[in-house]
C-alpha cells in the first residue's frame, strides 16, 4: 500500500471518525443529524432519533426518501441484547392483477407513473418501531421536519444536483410542478425549500397516528389521484396495510457476523458474496489488487444470478434462504470461478438440494441501542404521482415485479415487489459492532461486501472503510426475468491503479470510469470494552456524522 498523506495513516479517508459516547448519528444531510442529536440530548433513544431524522430526510432529501416510500430497519436492542428486524414495505394494489398487463400488451411495468405505485410502507414502519421502542410521542418526533416545512431550509449541493435531474423526467405528471419546484425549476444549491403540504400532513400524523395516513382524507387523496391518472391503488389497499417483524439473517465472515434482513429484500446478495469470497486469502492479495477485483466481481456475479431466480415475497414463494447462504453452497459455487477469466454466463445455482435511489441513516444512544435504517422512493423521486395539497411523490417499487407467470417475483395482487433496500448490521462475539448501509439500487449489496472487506480484510477505519474507491458490476440477470448477456460491465472509481485496469481487461472484463453509481454509505461502530462510538459517512453525498 502506498504511503498515506495523513496524519490518520488512512490511505483513502477524506477527513478522521467522529467520536462520541452518549450518543451519535450519521445520515445523508446534516441537518437530518443535527435533528437526531437534538432527540438524544433531549432524552429520546436511537429509534426516537431514527424515526424523526427519517422524517426530517424526507423533506430535504427527498429525491431519495420521504412519506411516499418503505423503509426496512435492523434494531440492537441493548437490554435484550437481540437484533430485532422490520420489513414496512408496502404491497401491490388488490385491484390490479397480472392478467390486466397481459391485456392491455405490456411486456414489462413502467418505471414511473400509476402502475408501479405500490401501497407506501414508510409511516407504518415509524410507529411501529415507536410503539415497540420508542419512549418519546409522534407529535415530538415529527415536529422538527413540520418547523423546516414551513420556516424553509437550504438545499443542499448533491441533492439539488439529483433534484434537477429529476425534474424532467417528472414535470408531466400531475401535482409535481406545483409541490415540487420553483417556478419548474428545481431548487438550487443554497436556495431556500418549503414544503408547506408536507408539514401539514406530518400534523396529521402527528395528531390523528397510523390512521391519518393510511385512513381519511389523506388515505382518500392518494387513492383518487392514483386512480384518476390511471392507477389502481385503492382506501382499502391503504387501511390494510401491515407491517411485519423479521428474524434477521446472518453469515460468518473471518470471525464476524454480519447480519441482513430475509427477502422480499436483496440483502442475503451480500452475504452470498461474502461466502464465496471466505474462500479466498483477499488480505494477501491487497485492496485493489486484480485478483482482489477479480474474484468480487465474479463473487458478484454468481450470487445475483440466485437473486434473479430466487428472492420474492416468502409469503407467496418459498425462498430457500437457508441453503442460499450454505456454506457447502458456497464452496460449490465458489468451484465455478475461473482465476484467470471472467466467467461469461453463470447459471442460478440448485441450493434446495444442498440442504434447504434511496437513505440510509444510523443512531446510537447512551444506552447501547443501535438503529439501522433504510427508506427508498426507488428511482430517485419516484413514481412522479404527486397527490395534491399531500406535499409528497408515491414510490414506484413496483417496477420490480416480473410479469412473467413462473417466476418467484411474478406480479400478483396485494404482493410484496423484490425490494433493493437493506440495512445491515455486524456483530462480534455476539455484541454489536457497526451499524452501515450503502444506498444505491443494485449497487447495495455489492457495496455491503466491499465495506465488509474493507473493514475486515484490509484493516481500513470505519471512515476510510466508506471512502475507499468502489467497483460496480453492471449485467447479472435481473429479478424480473430479464437474462443478462456477456460478462457485463465492470465501472471503477479513480483510484484503482492503471496496470490494475489493464489486468482486469486482460481476464475479460469490460472496465470503465463512471462517476455516481456507487451508493452512498454510513454507519456508526462501538467498541465492546469502552462503549465509545465512531461515526462515519462517506464524501458522495451530502452527508454528515456527529455525536455528543
Amino acid at each position: 500500500m502506498e504511503s498515506a498523506d495523513r496524519v490518520s495513516g488512512s490511505r483513502f479517508a477524506t477527513r478522521s471518525e467522529v467520536l462520541a459516547v452518549n450518543g451519535m448519528a450519521a445520515t445523508s444531510q446534516p441537518l437530518a443529524t443535527q435533528v437526531a442529536l437534538d432527540v438524544l440530548k433531549a432524552g429520546g433513544n436511537a429509534v426516537d432519533a431514527a424515526i424523526a431524522a427519517n422524517a426530517m430526510l424526507g423533506l430535504v432529501e427527498p429525491t431519495g426518501n420521504g412519506i411516499g416510500g418503505d423503509l426496512f430497519a435492523m434494531v440492537w436492542d441493548a437490554k435484550a441484547e437481540e437484533l430485532i428486524g422490520l420489513n414496512a414495505s408496502g404491497r401491490s394494489p388488490k385491484g390490479l392483477t397480472l392478467q390486466w398487463f397481459v391485456d392491455n400488451n405490456y411486456r414489462s411495468i413502467p418505471s414511473r407513473g400509476p402502475l408501479p405505485v405500490s401501497v407506501p410502507g414508510a409511516v407504518d414502519g415509524w410507529f411501529m418501531l415507536s410503539e415497540r421502542f420508542g419512549t418519546r410521542p409522534m407529535a415530538e418526533l415529527l415536529a422538527p421536519a413540520i418547523g423546516y416545512a414551513r420556516e424553509g431550509f437550504p438545499v443542499s449541493e448533491v441533492i439539488a444536483r439529483t433534484w434537477a435531474q429529476s425534474v424532467p423526467l417528472l414535470d408531466a405528471y400531475p401535482g409535481f410542478v406545483e409541490q415540487f419546484t420553483i417556478d419548474g425549476k428545481a431548487p438550487q444549491t443554497g436556495q431556500l425549500w418549503r414544503n408547506p403540504h408536507l408539514a401539514k400532513t406530518l400534523e396529521i400524523i402527528a395528531r390523528e397516528g397510523r390512521s391519518g395516513f393510511y385512513e381519511g382524507a389523506v388515505a382518500k387523496t392518494m387513492a383518487e389521484y392514483v386512480q384518476e391518472q390511471g392507477g389502481f391503488l385503492s382506501e382499502a389497499d391503504l387501511a390494510a396495510h401491515q407491517s411485519t417483524w423479521e428474524t434477521p439473517v446472518s453469515t460468518s465472515y473471518r470471525g464476524y457476523d454480519v447480519w441482513e434482513l430475509p427477502p422480499s429484500g436483496q440483502g442475503i446478495a451480500a452475504l452470498q458474496i461474502l461466502n464465496i469470497l471466505e474462500g479466498f486469502d483477499l488480505r494477501s492479495f491487497g485492496f485493489g489488487s486484480v485478483d482482489h477485483l477479480h474474484y468480487f466481481i465474479e463473487a458478484k456475479k454468481l450470487a445475483f444470478e440466485d437473486r434473479a431466480r430466487f428472492y420474492a415475497d416468502p409469503a407467496f414463494s418459498a425462498v430457500p434462504v437457508n441453503g442460499l447462504l450454505s456454506k457447502d453452497y458456497a464452496g460449490d459455487r465458489r468451484g465455478l470461478i475461473k482465476a484467470s477469466e471472467a466467467g461469461d454466463r453463470y447459471r442460478a445455482g440448485n441450493p434446495v438440494l444442498e440442504a434447504g435511489d434511496t437513505i440510509y441513516l444510523t443512531v446510537a444512544d447512551r444506552h447501547g441501542n443501535m438503529v439501522s435504517l433504510i427508506q427508498s422512493n426507488y428511482r430517485d423521486m419516484g413514481s412522479g404521482m404527486t397527490p395534491p395539497g399531500l406535499g409528497f411523490i408515491l414510490q414506484d417499487r413496483g417496477e420490480l415485479f416480473s410479469l412473467d407467470p413462473k417466476h418467484p417475483n411474478a406480479y400478483a395482487p396485494g404482493k410484496r415487489p423484490f425490494h433493493t433496500i437493506i440495512p445491515a448490521f455486524i456483530t462480534r462475539d455476539g455484541k454489536p459492532w457497526v451499524s452501515f448501509g450503502l444506498m444505491g439500487g443494485a449497487m447495495q449489496p455489492q457495496g455491503h461486501a466491499q465495506i465488509v472487506m474493507n473493514l475486515i480484510d484490509f484493516d481500513m477505519n470505519l471512515q476510510e472503510a466508506g471512502d475507499a474507491p468502489r467497483i460496480r458490476h453492471r449485467g447479472s440477470s435481473q429479478p424480473t426475468g430479464e437474462l443478462r448477456r456477456g460478462s457485463g460491465v465492470v465501472s471503477v472509481e479513480t483510484g484503482f491503479g492503471n496496470g490494475v485496469i489493464r489486468g482486469l481487461k486482460r481476464r475479460g472484463h469490460d472496465v470503465r470510469f463512471e462517476a455516481g453509481v456507487f451508493g452512498g454509505y454510513q454507519a456508526i461502530a462501538r467498541d465492546p470494552d469502552t462503549g465509545v462510538y465512531r461515526g462515519a459517512s462517506e464524501s458522495r453525498k451530502d452527508g454528515h456524522a456527529a455525536g455528543y
